[in-house]
């Protein structure tokens, strides 16, 4: 056995390096940092930038210090290079004196992270609120306007390099330059030389010159984290792997020390690779759309633009199996338009004049031109992607649950871990060297990496798989509660009918002019975008009916709508608005509407304030999906009800149509909010409408889902799940999607409990090693990440195929 002075002169050196390098990262100046000017209408990806740039250059190894800052087991950015980061971040807001800026930190993705930040930032008076989301290491701090230098100092201090969001355009950062594999090739012949040499009998010096030279040439990043970790007062992996692996040394066990590093960097490396398969599921969506399109110049020529530059009102030519760059309304031509990248059909859609296309879907066969609608940065497609990645930094309560179970798990086994070195040397007859042994193999089982990381990644993945499908879930919260749904409230027009209903009767009250009724209504009617009023709209469109201008006009919803036509007020509405404007006179015409809402009508009456001029009649046509998709929910052991404003004979008859177990209709949207509380009471509720009329009952149900959200902003921003186009059928493949999500969760959680607790037991009862220990740490993480992301392997359900 070779003396420990060897060994200790080493560790001091290392100290050493590790402060030298800490304390320089911590004297970055803080105050060089500035917010690049946004270029106009920028596509998502071009405007973050770095601070202390020229600090960087001029301190390359504080940079490196801080690169590497401190994270979990999960991802290694000093060996391997993070992948390009798709997240897009909002950017810098500003209300009274307060600021809300993004902050993206490379080197945070781990609770471990979120609790050293938190406990920093707490501190300071200037900061009101902190945001983290782990998965796109993004922090969004809430602090007075003239704090930002202070915020970055503190983050700074703790060994990360904040990276600061331009004002307005969303961008991803650069990738980071890569890094050379050499230093863990070597360490890991090091370390199978410092084994060969322990089998051989070699001199043992040899191991002992092997062993270090492995664990330095794979674990100083490890060793830095650690330092600055166990400076902040703070515990996670890297902090007890560098704690475990000295003990190693200590002990003389040198072949062990050397391959616990080597492998614990290797595992990083692997597991950081899969890790990102979670964090960027949603990243192709951000190369959907192309960089460039054909933009029409003044003099008629067609030159090819950058799309971050394009302004709506441009006309953009597309050619057959180009991708749309931008969203807009076709001017000329006609074509097949895949838009399963958005809306997740599988048949492209055919589109003509006036026709609405969307960034990021591909034209199919013929060539056309388009009006833009959106810039780069407001396409459907950024807004898609915006809200998905604002979803991945909420919380699940499963996640709540195992976040705050971690904080307490470490510190909890660390302490057990001092107690087996302490107590069975000092109150029994046990080798200090032994159970110190069995103290360090504990330390590398205490982070509960596995366990933090299970959650997130599953979820990450649910969120993206629903993407992909054209499901646009605002949280997991909401995914979550997918599996638990009881009961399904749906709005009838638009959601199981086709929402565009025609006009199929008019008749005008004895003594009144046909004609001039004719024109009175499609005046009214033409003010209004209600689906009912539309299709008298278009009939008299099609009739050829001259239109009069309409004075304060007003809508009244769940009943109809008023106006004032050359002096004179009228209504255009249901039986309860004509009952307002002419009471019991009214009522002499509810035999003939009851008549014609039996033979399956939507009933109109037209009326002024003295009398009822005429009625017409409207029919909608029901989705040949709707059926279908009541049978999955059905199968899944949920039960359904319509809630429409509807006369109630229309309501039973398209629930016997499509199988709906309950029907109610004449509702106004306070009755359809009534009706939602009722069926909460019962379980968890969803209400499925088109996120503008039926805006109180989404918000109250337990999952709001809007339906045809693509190209609506209102549907986006109010529903908790977005169904980018009309189909019913991906409520179903939500709550599959939930259902599988949930499952996943729970194998995960027990996955990384049971590997830890089986292998806390082998340690104590002397069976457990430090190689057993490492896999016992990673190779969990490895196990729930990659089985988290199955979520994204799993096919679409054949009913939306």
């Amino acid at each position: 056995m070779i003396p420990l002075d060897p060994i200790v002169a080493t560790g001091f050196l290392l100290q050493q390096n590790l402060e030298q390098e800490s304390t320089m990262s911590e004297k970055h100046s803080p105050t060089s940092h500035r917010l690049l000017q946004p270029a106009a209408l920028e596509k998502p990806g071009k405007a973050l930038f770095r601070p202390h740039q020229q600090a960087r250059q001029t301190a390359p190894n504080a940079a490196h210090a801080q690169q590497s800052g401190q994270s979990c087991a999960h991802h290694c950015c000093d060996n391997a290079p993070p992948p390009p980061p798709t997240s897009t971040l909002a950017g810098v807001e500003r209300t009274g004196d307060q600021q809300r800026t993004p902050i993206r930190i490379m080197q945070m993705d781990c609770p471990t992270e979120e609790t050293m930040l938190r406990k920093k930032l707490d501190t300071l008076p200037e900061v009101s609120e902190l945001e983290f989301n782990l998965m796109q290491r993004v922090l969004t701090v809430t602090h007075r306007y003239d704090a930002l230098d202070k915020v970055l100092a503190a983050i700074r201090a703790l060994g990360f390099e904040p990276e600061v969001h331009s004002g307005d355009a969303r961008a991803p950062l650069p990738p980071e330059p890569k890094k050379s594999w050499w230093p863990l090739g070597l360490a890991v012949a090091a370390a199978a030389a410092a084994e060969a040499v322990e089998w051989t009998g070699l001199p043992e010096w040899w191991a002992a010159v092997l062993a270090i030279l492995a664990v330095a040439a794979s674990g100083l990043t490890t060793y830095r984290k650690g330092w600055i970790a166990l400076r902040t007062g703070n515990l996670n992996i890297n902090a007890l792997m560098s704690i475990a692996v000295t003990g190693a040394l200590f002990l003389q066990q040198w072949p062990e020390a050397a391959m616990v590093m080597v492998l614990f960097t290797l595992a990083e490396h692997i597991e950081a690779r899969s890790l990102d398969r979670a964090r960027n599921a949603i990243a192709g969506l951000m190369n959907l759309a192309p960089d460039t399109a054909a933009v029409q110049q003044p003099d008629g020529d067609w030159r090819d633009v950058e799309a971050s530059t394009i302004t709506p009102g441009s006309i953009v030519r597309v050619r057959p199996g180009e991708r749309i760059a931008l969203d807009g309304d076709i001017t000329s031509g006609h074509s097949a338009v895949n838009q399963a990248p958005i809306t997740g059909e599988s048949l492209p859609v055919d589109k003509r004049v006036g026709d609405s296309v969307f960034a990021g879907t591909i034209n199919e066969s013929g060539s056309f031109e388009y009006r833009v609608t959106a810039a780069a940065a407001n396409t459907t497609l950024a807004r898609i992607i915006h809200a998905v990645e604002q979803a991945q930094g909420t919380k699940a309560p499963t996640q709540r649950f195992v976040d705050q179970f971690a904080r307490i798990y470490t510190p909890l086994v660390f302490l057990g871990a001092l107690l087996v070195a302490l107590l069975p040397p000092l109150f029994t007859d046990g080798s200090w060297l032994d159970w110190t042994y069995k103290a360090l193999v504990l330390l590398v089982i205490a982070c509960p990496c596995a366990l933090v990381i299970s959650t997130p990644v599953t979820i990450v993945s649910g969120l993206a798989a629903a993407a992909r499908r054209g499901i646009l879930i605002k949280g997991g919260v909401f995914l979550e509660k997918g599996h638990a749904l009881s009961w399904l409230a749906l709005d009838k027009t638009g959601t199981l009918t086709h929402g565009k209903p025609v006009q199929t009767g008019f008749e005008a009250v004895a003594g009144v002019d046909d004609a001039r009724c004719r024109q009175l209504a499609a005046s009214l009617a033409g003010r209004s975008d209600h689906p009912v009023s539309q299709a008298v709209a278009r009939a008299a469109q099609q009739a050829g009916t001259p239109l009069i201008d309409v004075d304060d006009f007003s809508a009244v919803a769940g009943q109809g709508v008023i106006g004032t036509l050359q002096g004179q007020r009228y209504f255009l509405g249901n039986l309860r608005l004509a009952r307002q404007w002419l009471g019991d006179a009214a009522t002499g015409i509810t035999g003939r509407l009851t008549a014609l809402e039996q033979a399956g009508n939507t009933a109109i009456i037209l009326g002024d304030e003295r009398q009822i001029l005429a009625l017409m009649t409207v029919a909608d046509t029901v989705k040949p999906s709707s059926q279908e998709a009541i049978n999955a929910l059905h199968q899944a052991g949920i039960k359904t009800l319509m809630l429409t404003g509807d006369n109630q004979y229309v309501a039973q008859a398209i629930a016997r149509d499509v199988g709906i177990d309950e029907a109610r209709g004449n509702l106004l949207p306070e009755d359809k909010l009534s009706q939602i509380e009722r069926l909460s009471a019962q379980g968890v509720t969803g209400m499925v409408g088109d996120g503008i009329n039926d805006t109180p009952a989404l918000a109250r149900a337990d999952i709001g889902f809007a339906m045809g959200a693509m190209g609506a902003d209102s549907a986006i921003e109010t529903a908790d799940v977005a169904l980018m186009n009309d189909d019913l059928r991906k409520i179903p493949e939500f709550v599959r999607i939930s259902k599988a999500t949930r499952a996943i969760l729970i194998q995960n959680i027990v996955l990384a409990l049971g590997i830890k607790a089986l292998f806390l037991t082998l340690t104590l009862l002397g069976m457990g090693t430090m190689w057993m220990a490492v896999f016992a740490d990673v190779g969990a993480s490895l196990l729930v990440v990659g089985n988290g992301l199955r979520l994204l392997r799993q096919a679409p359900a054949a009913a939306t195929a």
